[in-house]
């Protein structure tokens, strides 16, 4: 057995003291009804580093486009940059699966150009398998990818590529045409060949329903408890942001401390305590 040292005077990926196993398409598959599963978003190699022994799932969220980028929504979002995020993640992990969320746009026009897609994210990334959102109108796509080696975990309910469509992000499945929609996207997706799915921002009655309807995992967000797992964009859940999703429970106040910790910095400037005398070099004598 190979003996690994960690380098912690770097930020470069390394391996971990004691090697784990990655967790793979079917032990995450195989997890229908059992272990709730956890799912974290994650999209650089630091972040991964500190999510990976905690989650069994990280995933690559086009949510990107605004926690990282500051755009107004997901669609403005790139094949490029999904890939280059995917394989920093990949680069920081080794337990976790990870999934990479397909853009706006490289996924629609064809299950052909869909696969073309999905087949450079795998390849330059190394991460295990593609998000793509869409119910009925996406599951030939998912058989397409799926029958040719690309695992697919679907994304129903509120699917924020389709905002505009949609007009806003408020719950799904309130009316009874919806929630009958939604449900028809869970088993379309399912039958497709999909691992495994997302249900956001569903009321609980339907999330329940879906969740006893197909049979791989129904990760949540905004949706039930009762779900197989649950996911959130990390940066929400660990405060670093003043608004809070109703859906989302914070764990943490980062932004308030990291705003503490710089402001304790810039006054240790301004006074010229910092830098000390441990931080600085002295004459040679």
């Amino acid at each position: 057995m190979s003996t690994y040292t960690l380098d912690t005077s770097t930020s470069r990926a390394n391996p971990t003291p004691s090697p784990m196993k990655r967790l793979t398409i079917p032990a995450i598959r195989d997890r229908k009804g059992k272990d709730p599963v956890v799912m974290l978003t994650a999209y650089t190699t630091r972040m991964a580093q500190l999510l990976d022994p905690h989650c069994d799932v990280l995933l690559v969220g086009d949510s990107l486009g605004q926690v990282i980028y500051g755009l107004p929504s997901t669609l403005p979002v790139t094949l490029d940059m999904m890939i280059a995020h995917g394989a920093a993640v990949v680069r920081g992990s080794y337990h976790s699966l990870v999934i990479v969320d397909m853009p706006f746009g490289s996924y629609e026009a064809s299950p052909e150009h869909a696969f073309e897609s999905a087949a450079r994210v795998l390849a330059e990334t190394g991460a295990a398998g593609v998000k793509l959102e869409g119910g009925t109108a996406m599951a030939p796509v998912v058989e397409f990818l799926t029958r040719r080696g690309i695992p697919v975990m679907g994304h129903i309910g509120l699917t924020p590529q389709s905002v505009n469509a949609l007009g806003g992000y408020g719950a799904r499945g309130r009316s009874n045409a919806e929630h009958a929609q939604i449900l028809d996207d869970a088993r379309a997706i399912a039958e497709a060949g999909a691992f495994g799915m997302v249900a956001e921002g569903v009321v609980e009655g339907l999330a329940n329903e879906i969740t006893a309807a197909v049979p791989v995992p129904v990760i949540g967000i905004g949706a039930s408890a009762q779900c197989d797992g649950q996911v959130l964009v990390t940066e929400d859940m660990l405060g670093l942001f003043e608004r809070t999703p109703r859906f989302v429970k914070r764990y943490d106040d980062l932004a308030g401390r990291i705003s503490a910790a710089v402001e304790t910095y810039a006054a240790e400037v301004r006074s010229r305590d910092f830098p000390g005398t441990e931080q600085v070099y002295p004459a040679r004598g």
